[in-house]
């Protein structure tokens, strides 16, 4: 399997200089698919883009800063840190409207420091009487600023064309075809390292009582009953309002890189603990990035049972993270290697799952079976009608329905879809993508 690194990109600068709305604006140049699905906590703090064929991450380093810094100086400290601690290249934004201010040069005097490429662009240039606003900025020393309005879209196009100029060369890297990447993920002090040095019978990771000990994602390749696996351990991510320390920012963003390069990911939560918001935040990265999950409860020896103590357990877990109700969940002490090696069994089973293709002539009589039983809604006499449907895509199973208007398509409905393809194919511990398309005139009958 040959696996890409696409780039991480930082958008660095300022308050108020319109790092976010460029985020947004930058994002929203790519396709990206959506997902509707209540309990799903989202803060916008990286997505996915791409621009004439190169995907890359992109940051936005207002949005990843959780603290409240009480000066101005620690906040652009803390923000200019993070991307020259992380990124492949910096997108540096300046307002063109205000000029050149002391926190800018401070900011620029950082990243000349960091040797890493630099793109400078100045923002809030709507009209052609602003635009000589940007010759200031050739004091800062990044050579030809570029005038942009993130607001409107102006010159975003020719900055995305300089910004992917300066991300490195994509190096493909070998992966065992048939290894299975895990990602070990979920909040500081849940037990992670000592669950992943209980699967690999050694002491490979460091671990400590103290929260937060993790800084890096490891990978660790090793083998178990003839199966290959990439196992990634990676910092435990906390709340927004307790990640002060810059190291635990970089390990948030470390963990969201490690799941981008997972098949699956061990969501860890501490059964002597229950459940918290920032479990359901975590959850929600792994989902929404298409991986398929394993729910372990750890510390499951400080739990006091009853022989319905797991039951109820799992009841809550399916209550609390209703968007990946399919996930399974195994119950085990990292401390004693209770049902550890249940783990890895179920691992297999749903990478495969995640891997999994259906035939379309089955897919079809799914669906057709499904409208059968429950007729597709209508609105206004006009009645949805599904013309076939096929898998465009793995690692999530993803389908494609073509139908006759998409707006006719109930969310209820594509829901009963999804639960009807859960029942008939299984894919248990696997999110599943169903993407809606209007059949053109010419189309299949």
């Amino acid at each position: 399997m040959i696996v890409m690194a696409g780039g991480l990109v930082a958008i660095v600068g300022r308050p108020n200089v319109g790092k976010s709305t460029l985020f947004n604006r930058i994002v929203g140049q790519r396709i990206a698919i959506v997902e509707d699905r209540p309990g799903i906590t989202r803060d916008r703090l990286y997505a996915s883009a791409s621009w004439n064929g190169r995907t890359f991450r992109l940051i936005d380093t207002g949005g990843l800063d959780f603290g409240s810094p009480d000066a101005m100086a620690d906040l652009v400290r803390t923000q200019v840190e993070l991307a020259v601690d992380e990124a492949d290249a910096i997108l540096f934004l300046v307002d063109g409207l205000e000029g050149i201010t002391a926190a800018d040069q401070e900011i620029a005097e950082r990243l000349r420091r960091s040797g890493k490429p630099v793109v400078l662009a100045v923002n809030k240039l709507d009209h052609a009487r602003h635009m000589t606003g940007r010759y200031e900025f050739f004091r800062l020393g990044f050579g030809d600023p570029l005038a942009i309005s993130a607001e409107h879209g102006l010159g975003v196009g020719d900055l995305l064309d300089e910004l992917v100029r300066r991300l490195p060369a994509e190096e493909p890297s070998e992966v065992d075809e048939d290894a299975v990447r895990v990602a070990v993920i979920g909040r500081p002090n849940v037990g992670k390292s000592s669950l992943v040095n209980r699967l690999l019978g050694e002491e490979r990771v460091l671990v400590s009582e103290v929260p937060g000990t993790t800084r890096d994602a490891v990978d660790t390749t090793f083998e178990q009953d003839g199966q290959s696996f990439v196992l990634i351990d990676t910092a435990g991510m906390r709340k927004r309002g307790k990640v002060w320390e810059g190291t635990e920012k970089y390990s948030v963003l470390r963990a969201l890189r490690a799941i981008d390069r997972s098949d699956v990911c061990l969501l860890v939560l501490d059964g002597s603990q229950g459940i918290a918001e920032q479990d359901k935040r975590v959850a929600g990265y792994a989902v929404e990035a298409g991986r398929a999950v394993v729910v372990v409860v750890n510390k499951w020896d400080l739990v006091e049972k009853d022989e319905k103590t797991a039951i109820r357990m799992t009841e809550e877990i399916h209550r609390e993270f209703p968007f990946m109700t399919w996930a399974p969940v195994v119950f085990v002490s990292a401390k004693t290697g209770q049902r550890v090696n249940r783990i890895l069994e179920t691992v297999v089973r749903v990478a495969e799952r995640h891997a999994m293709r259906i035939p379309t002539s089955t897919v079809n009589q799914v669906v057709e079976d499904a409208a059968v039983r429950v007729p597709p809604p209508a609105d206004k006499g006009r009645r949805l009608r599904l013309y076939y449907a096929s898998q465009v895509g793995v690692r999530p199973p993803t389908f494609v329905f073509f139908v006759n208007d998409p707006e006719l398509m109930h969310f209820s409905y594509l829901r009963y879809l999804e639960n009807q393809f859960r029942a008939a194919f299984g894919f248990a511990g696997t999110p599943i993508r169903l993407l809606i398309r209007q059949r053109k005139s010419s189309g299949r009958p």
